[in-house]
């Protein structure tokens, strides 16, 4: 579904991103990308829909080119792929039902996106989805009166109105409590497993990895240094990847 062939990237201030990435992720995988700050996980992920463009390769989605892709290719495939990140990036003073529908905005011409002319099942695709989150009594809420584990919540069902069969999740947790964070994991795990959703999701924490991805993938200076299951990622796995100081930060709880 996704494939890197041979991808690199490297900044106009000559930092290598990522170096000669090979990697292919199947339909309704559940991958979680690990690696410490500056390792390249942001730039892996946001490659896949051209957020970040990459200097070699060529990264595939259903078989066509992300990289090759024109405007008009592009905004096809971009359709098939939901974004969430720690940013939120919501319209915090529209209402959780305007922020949800805009995931429809993709299949529509430019003059009805910008009329937010809408059928009534786009309506009843945004009631379904903000149900399978748990805000169903959010519908005419302000975005910006939700608390961040909720607008986390908001993007996940602007994904599922936007149909798209895969989502990519940037550092989504990262600003979030321990209780909220294992709230929105959990709502992307049934997601992947009751709607065969591919997820592919950066994260700063190895446990919740081991506990919600169905693969792990470690990068380090640019580079898969590990690519496996959670079963087997292994402390000894994991030193080589963030070196002694990971067992000091976790007291060992890993």
């Amino acid at each position: 579904m996704i494939t890197f062939d041979h991808v690199s990237k490297t900044y106009p201030n000559g930092v290598q991103g990522l170096t000669d990435i090979n990697l292919t992720i199947g339909q309704g995988e559940f991958v979680a990308i690990i690696g410490l700050s500056g390792a390249g996980k942001s730039t892996l992920l946001r490659s896949i829909n051209k957020l970040v463009p990459i200097t070699e390769g060529d990264i595939r989605v259903n078989e066509q080119s992300v990289t090759k892709a024109n405007k008009k290719e592009l905004r096809l495939i971009r359709r098939q792929i939901g974004l969430i990140s720690q940013q939120f990036n919501l319209v915090k003073r529209s209402t959780v039902q305007k922020n949800v529908l805009s995931g429809r905005l993709g299949y529509y011409s430019t003059w009805r996106s910008i009329l937010g002319l809408f059928t009534k099942e786009d309506y009843q695709q945004t009631q379904t989805a903000l149900a399978s989150v748990g805000l169903s009594d959010k519908l005419q809420t302000r975005s910006d009166q939700l608390s961040g584990g909720q607008q986390q919540r908001v993007l996940i069902a602007r994904a599922l109105v936007q149909q798209a069969p895969i989502i990519l999740a940037d550092e989504p947790v990262a600003s979030l409590d321990p209780i909220t964070t294992e709230k929105v994991m959990h709502d992307l795990q049934q997601i992947n497993q009751t709607m065969a959703k591919t997820i592919v999701i950066n994260l700063h924490s190895v446990p919740l990895a081991r506990t919600y991805a169905t693969r792990v993938i470690a990068l380090k200076a640019g580079k898969i240094v590990f690519d496996g299951s959670p079963e087997v990622l292994t402390d000894e796995r994991l030193e080589q990847i963030y070196g002694k100081a990971i067992f000091e930060e976790s007291g060992g709880d890993l």
